[in-house]
């Protein structure tokens, strides 16, 4: 019998791919909360001693980190069911690329935007990822005759690594009280993921919002003016 096991942690969206994936192929499996701070949590040290991050995804005691990795995995080693990736070579290296994208290019700025203290770093970070989402938009638009990204009208790999934006960003801007991802500015995302959202088994393995807002409302470093510019 499989031993499939998930350390995560709750309000991190990529666990939260892996549970979506792992859901979606009918694969049975344990979480582990990860205890915080998650850095040094005896699990994670344990098992993902590099980057002492969650997720890590752990098949027969075998341990595997990074949620892209964990979800290309997924879907080579259970093949049976729905895949992740689109079946058409093309597409299919369109979706990695794009899911690279949102982690390499719009984290760090989502990051910035959430934890940053200085009120110029911030700005500047706003700025850039409201250009980065400019080009996943424009993406969208050689998609629109299809529900999802990949021609295959089906919540895929892409969906799944996409909650970061479609989910979790429109959390985080709600926190910090700012308006990146708006429908006016960005209607193909936005419209990505209220189709994303309408799935059922996608919205019920999603954190409460209003828990994951409480959360980001206590932990982000809100937009403070430099005290030279309060006093003019």
């Amino acid at each position: 019998m499989e031993e499939v096991k998930l350390l995560g942690f709750w309000v991190s969206p990529f666990s939260v791919r892996v549970e979506i994936a792992l859901k979606l192929k009918g694969i049975e499996y344990e979480f582990i909360e990860a205890q915080l701070p998650v850095k040094k949590c005896p699990n994670i040290v344990k098992y993902n001693p590099i980057y002492k991050k969650v997720p890590v995804f752990l098949h027969n005691g075998k341990p595997i980190s990074e949620s892209l990795v964990i979800l290309e995995y997924i879907d080579e080693n259970w093949k049976d069911g729905t895949s992740l990736l689109p079946k058409d070579p093309y597409q299919r290296a369109m979706a990695r690329f794009w899911s690279k994208f949102m982690d390499e290019k719009c984290l760090p700025e989502i990051l910035k935007l959430c934890y940053d203290s200085n009120y110029e770093v911030k700005v500047k970070a706003m700025g850039e990822l409201q250009e980065l989402l400019k080009l996943l938009e424009n993406e969208l638009i050689k998609d629109t005759n299809n529900i999802f990204f990949g021609g295959e009208n089906k919540v895929g790999y892409m969906e799944i690594v996409s909650i970061l934006i479609t989910y979790w960003l429109g959390v985080m801007q709600e926190a910090l009280e700012v308006d990146i991802l708006n429908k006016k500015e960005f209607p193909n995302i936005c419209e990505w993921a209220d189709k994303l959202m309408s799935c059922s088994f996608v919205k019920e393995n999603l954190p409460p919002r209003e828990k994951l807002l409480a959360f980001y409302k206590e932990y982000v470093q809100p937009f403070v003016l430099p005290n030279n510019e309060l006093s003019q």
